[in-house]
Order: structure tokens, then C-alpha cells, then sequence
């Protein structure tokens, strides 16, 4: 329950009894079922050998395979994705990975006459975007800050800051700020309930 201590110990603190203080607790008791069902897959995840920063926050997925093969950094945001993890899955700090997205570090050869399975680790550095529904293939490399399109195909790795949209994922000639300075789980309603007043 690490990032309950977080949100507790960096909490808004509105005047009491004015009207953000009374809007900003009605919120946290509201959203706070929400905050515990994540606090608990996090810690699912990291009881089950995966390598979790306490701040990094889980929507419900379909995470299969050894989940020491995972992990994320500090404030990283992963949705409801679905990941294979026959190899290494590593997420930097600040990642925000959409809804739908499919992360595989595994699949076959077409080329070899046994159909033979190799697996590749996904590495995702700091600040990278994935959008809704894009698919990462084995043995990608996403830079730091590059963005996938929602529904984009990636199958080779991306440069840092730049963005790749399509099936197959190409650049689409524009790069992202290099001074990127965000954190995803900020934007979650029921971390904004605590961090925001009001």
C-alpha cells in the first residue's frame, strides 16, 4: 500500500471546514475502493516476483508468463494491457501505457521449416507514451519520450523522442520535447482526489 503513504504524506490540504476541504474528502472517500483495487494488484504483482517501484500503478490487465521478468519505475502508469513475459519486460519511470496495449516478447519464426518460438525482451525507457491498442513485438526498444499511436504495430525499436503511428508503426517526421517533466499517475482521478484540492 506504498502509494497510499504517497498520496497521504502529499495530500492537498484545504482549510478546514471550507468548501475544498469538504469537496476534496467527498472525493477521496468516493474514489478510495478504486485506490485500494490497484494498491492490490501492485501488490499481487510484486508478491508474485515482479520488480515494482511503489509508486508505479496498475489498471486490471492480462499480465501472463514469470513476473520476474517484469519491471517498472517510479510514477509509471500501465493500464489495462495484456503482456506476455516469456523474456524481460522493463518500464522506465514516468511511462504511461494506455489501455489495450499488447506487449509480446515472444512469437515464431516464419522462415524456419519448424516454426521454431524465440522470445526478445521489450524495453520501455523513461516517459514513453503508448497509445490505446498498439501492439509492441519482441525485442523492441522504445527511447526515451518516443510516442506510439494508438493502434500502432511496432516491430522495430524506436528512437528517443520520437513519434511512430500505423501498422507497420513509421515516424511520423515529428519529434516530443526533450524537457519532458510530467507524472502520468497524477492524472488518475483517484490520485488527483488527494494531490489536487477541490
Amino acid at each position: 500500500m506504498a502509494s497510499l503513504k504517497y498520496l497521504w504524506v502529499n495530500r492537498a490540504r484545504p482549510a478546514i471546514g471550507s468548501v475544498n476541504f469538504f469537496r476534496s474528502w467527498a472525493k477521496r472517500i468516493l474514489l478510495f475502493p478504486n485506490l485500494l483495487r490497484r494498491n492490490r494488484r501492485h501488490w499481487k504483482l510484486a508478491r508474485a516476483g515482479a520488480h515494482i517501484d511503489e509508486t508505479a500503478e496498475f489498471s486490471r490487465g492480462k499480465i501472463m508468463g514469470r513476473k520476474n521478468n517484469l519491471s517498472v519505475g517510479k510514477f509509471s502508469f500501465v493500464g489495462r494491457v495484456s503482456m506476455s513475459l516469456h523474456d524481460e519486460v522493463r518500464i522506465g519511470q514516468y511511462v504511461c501505457i494506455n489501455d489495450g496495449v499488447e506487449i509480446l516478447t515472444a512469437s515464431h519464426d516464419v522462415a524456419d521449416p519448424r516454426w521454431t518460438q524465440f522470445s526478445r525482451p521489450v524495453v520501455i525507457e523513461d516517459y514513453v507514451w503508448i497509445g490505446i491498442g498498439a501492439m509492441i513485438l519482441p525485442g523492441v526498444t522504445l527511447g526515451r519520450g518516443a510516442v506510439v499511436g494508438a493502434r500502432a504495430v511496432v516491430g522495430r525499436s524506436v528512437a528517443p523522442g520520437e513519434i511512430v503511428a500505423g501498422n507497420p508503426a513509421r515516424p511520423t517526421g515529428k519529434k516530443r520535447s526533450e524537457q519532458l517533466n510530467y507524472n502520468p499517475c497524477e492524472y488518475l482521478a483517484a490520485n488527483r482526489a488527494w494531490l489536487v484540492e477541490g
